[in-house]
């Protein structure tokens, strides 16, 4: 039952607070997810210009420097010889899928798979506030 328009009754402050904080975790993982993929496509740039200046290079009469692109620079991995979308398929197949599994779970066993019960909480007492105001 998720994504439902109602939380299970009887949750405690505790319970809110404590299930809020691990979506917000899984929150900010999913940001860190996106900033991973700017890394990976911004290397990716990077990268494709370095090689198009390769072949300049050596039309220029640079053959060290375009050699020591071609073969230290190029091929090298951006961490510890890893190409970024080898950080980025670690980083999805590893933490990103056990926090969001994780979340699940604890969706499940604290709110009956309810998802967002502290802003859904807040969605109805900013709605009861304002009918009480007219």
């Amino acid at each position: 039952m998720s994504r439902t328009s109602d939380t299970p009754p009887g949750l405690s402050e505790f319970e809110v607070d404590a299930l809020h904080s691990v979506e917000l975790g899984l929150e900010w993982l999913r940001r860190a997810h996106g900033n991973l993929i700017e890394f990976h496509h911004a290397t990716g740039h990077a990268m494709d210009h370095l090689a198009d200046a390769e072949p300049v290079l050596r039309a220029c009469g640079y053959d060290d420097l375009a050699d020591h692109l071609r073969a230290d620079l190029l091929p090298r991995g951006a961490v510890d010889e890893r190409w970024t979308y080898d950080l980025l398929e670690t980083f999805e197949d590893g933490l990103l899928a056990d926090v969001t599994a994780y979340e699940r779970q604890a969706r499940d066993a604290i709110a009956d798979g309810s998802s967002h019960v502290a802003e859904r909480h807040q969605e109805r007492e900013w709605r009861r506030r304002a009918r009480n105001d007219e």
